[in-house]
Formats: C-alpha cells, sequence, structure tokens
C-alpha cells in the first residue's frame, strides 16, 4: 500500500513537473526577452553558441540558458548564428532574436555624400566615421583608384552622391567602391541614352560638364537649360566662363570672392582664359545633373546670370545678358 501511495506520489510529481516544463518552455517561446531599451550585442566570428548567451545575459536579455539551446536546436539554428553587431528592438522572443542572428540582420549604419561634394569632402566623411574600419592612411589617390578599378586616377567626381548603409567594421575602401561602381553604372546608363549631336566623345567629358552644372545651380529644373548654355558655347569655340570652376582651380586660395584678378590668372581650370573643358570634374554631380548634361535644353540662350533668389536669368544675345546683369546684380533698372 506504501508503495502504491510512493508511485502515485512520483507520477503525480511528474506530470506537475511536466506541465511546469511545458508552460515553461512555452513562455521561453513567446514572451518578450528584450525589454525596456534596445540591446546592442556583436557576435564575433568564431564564437561559440554559450558565448553568444553570456554577452546576451550580459546585456541584460531575459532568458533561461537552457531553454535559448532548447529553442536553437528545436528551430535548427544553434550552428547556423551569423557574425555582426545586430540591434534588438524592445519586445523581441527568443525565437526572433534567434531568427534575426540567423538572417544576419546586423545593425546598419549610415554615410551620406551630398551632391555637390568634393573628393575632399567625402574622404574627410569616411574617414570621420567611427563605425569604419579605416584602411587608407593618407593612401595615394591614384594607389586608391587603381585598388577600386578604376582607369582614371584622378578621384574628383568619381563617386556617386547617395548615402550608403554599411555594416560596423566595413573597410572604408569598401564604401568607396560602392560608390565608384554606381557613378560607372549610372554614367554608363545615361550615355547609353544621350541626345543627339553632344560634343562629347567619352562619358568623362559629360561627367565633367554634369559636374559644372551641379555646381551652377541646385534648381533641378534649370540644370537642362545651364548644360544647354555651356553645351552651345562648346559647339561654337566660346570660353565657358563658369566661375565655379575657376574656384576649383583657386583651390586653397579661395575665401569667398573671386577677383578680377582670379578672373585672368590662368591655371587648367579658368574657363575664362582656357577653351573646352577643365581637365576633370570639379566635384560630384547627381544624377539629374549627369542626365542635363546628356540632354540639354535646345533654347538659342548663352548667356545666364544668376537673379539673387537661387534661379537665373537667361538670355540669347550679350545685349540681353547686359541689361540682366544691370538689373540683377548692380541693381540697375
Amino acid at each position: 500500500m506504501v508503495n502504491k501511495i510512493i508511485a502515485g506520489i512520483i507520477v503525480f510529481s511528474l506530470v506537475l513537473l511536466g506541465d511546469w516544463a511545458w508552460r515553461d518552455f512555452q513562455s521561453a517561446l513567446h514572451k518578450p526577452a528584450v525589454l525596456g531599451k534596445p540591446v546592442v550585442i556583436e557576435i564575433d566570428k568564431g564564437d561559440s553558441f554559450n558565448q553568444i548567451a553570456d554577452k546576451l545575459l550580459a546585456q541584460s536579455v531575459k532568458f533561461k540558458p537552457f531553454w535559448f539551446k532548447a529553442i536553437a536546436v528545436k528551430e535548427k539554428a544553434a550552428r547556423k548564428l551569423k557574425a555582426g553587431e545586430y540591434e534588438l528592438a524592445p519586445g523581441l522572443s527568443l525565437p526572433e532574436v534567434l531568427a534575426l542572428f540567423v538572417q544576419g540582420k546586423t545593425k546598419q549604419y549610415a554615410i551620406t555624400f551630398p551632391e555637390g561634394w568634393g573628393f575632399k569632402e567625402i574622404l574627410h566623411e569616411v574617414e570621420s566615421n567611427p563605425s569604419l574600419e579605416h584602411t587608407l592612411h593618407d593612401i595615394d589617390v591614384e594607389v586608391l583608384m587603381t585598388r577600386l578599378g578604376s582607369a582614371i586616377k584622378y578621384p574628383e567626381g568619381m563617386f556617386f552622391p547617395d548615402t550608403y548603409f554599411f555594416e560596423k567594421h566595413t573597410s572604408d575602401v569598401a564604401i568607396l567602391k560602392r560608390a565608384y561602381d554606381k557613378m560607372q553604372a549610372v554614367l554608363q546608363q545615361e550615355w547609353r541614352h544621350k541626345a543627339e549631336a553632344l560634343p562629347f566623345k567619352t562619358p568623362y567629358e559629360a561627367l565633367i560638364l554634369a559636374s559644372i552644372v551641379e555646381k551652377e545651380t541646385g534648381v533641378v529644373a534649370e540644370r537642362p537649360l545651364i548644360a544647354g548654355v555651356f553645351i552651345r558655347r562648346l559647339q561654337a569655340g566660346v570660353l565657358l566662363q563658369t566661375d565655379p570652376t575657376v574656384i576649383y582651380g583657386m583651390g586653397d586660395n579661395y575665401q569667398g570672392n573671386i577677383t578680377y584678378k582670379d578672373l585672368k590668372t590662368a591655371t587648367a581650370y579658368n574657363t575664362y582664359v582656357v577653351s573646352g573643358l577643365p581637365p576633370t570634374p570639379i566635384a560630384m554631380p547627381g544624377r539629374d545633373a549627369i542626365y542635363a548634361a546628356l540632354h540639354p535644353d535646345n533654347s538659342n540662350s548663352l548667356y545666364f546670370v544668376a537673379r539673387g533668389d537661387g534661379t537665373h536669368k537667361f538670355s540669347d544675345t550679350l545685349k540681353d545678358h547686359n541689361l540682366a546683369v544691370d538689373s540683377f546684380q548692380r541693381k540697375k533698372k
């Protein structure tokens, strides 16, 4: 009789234990493990499953290691966790955390290169980004361009302005490679659909003009108009006479103003004294500027002057242009 009672107690205890274990497992499956605020964890290459569990516990993720391992076995995930930095949002359950690790959905950082920036500004942005792995270390720009696969060794204008997302420890060269490759892709795509009878022998020449258009105006609707002015000047053998190229040629000597002497000082980029396009782009043009350079308007304007509000007045003749200059810059009526 005593043995039956003991056996009954044991069976009852096992049933209770099994019920508790089942409920506890279901809780581990469905209850949030990340509480309060986002948790950032970095899984290094070679980390064992137990090391990953310890890192989660150190970040106050709430779970029992036994159930974490059991769920990983159930999901066949234990050997599929990918290295990287992860941001775990509040409310995630253990299976959802494991799914992030298996899918490799790492925390993403962003770096932005605005339209119109020069290479020095891009390089400074890259070098000052703390989430990138820095490998350049004052590398010669020609060596860099060779590493990027470029036949052109001067870097100006060769990177596409955009926002690039990346994982922590992505190399600086990898980011520049993406920007370089995108510029080549966009330029080639636009070149294939260019207008007829343009004065360009190569896509690079179109890129040079696009960079000038980019620096002349931020008004998208005006870019084909400005491109048209410069293309007609090129076709007529008339000097481009564009201030942004003069400024670029002045380098660090530019302090905010262009003097008459500056306009007469010969540099490779002074389009007031040197005919044709400058030897390289002067900035990083966006797609709109590239499109404008390859699809200029077909009016007769040869001149333009800033109105003072960000837009320009376009003129067909020098007489009309001088009147516009008097009106908008010399403030004469």
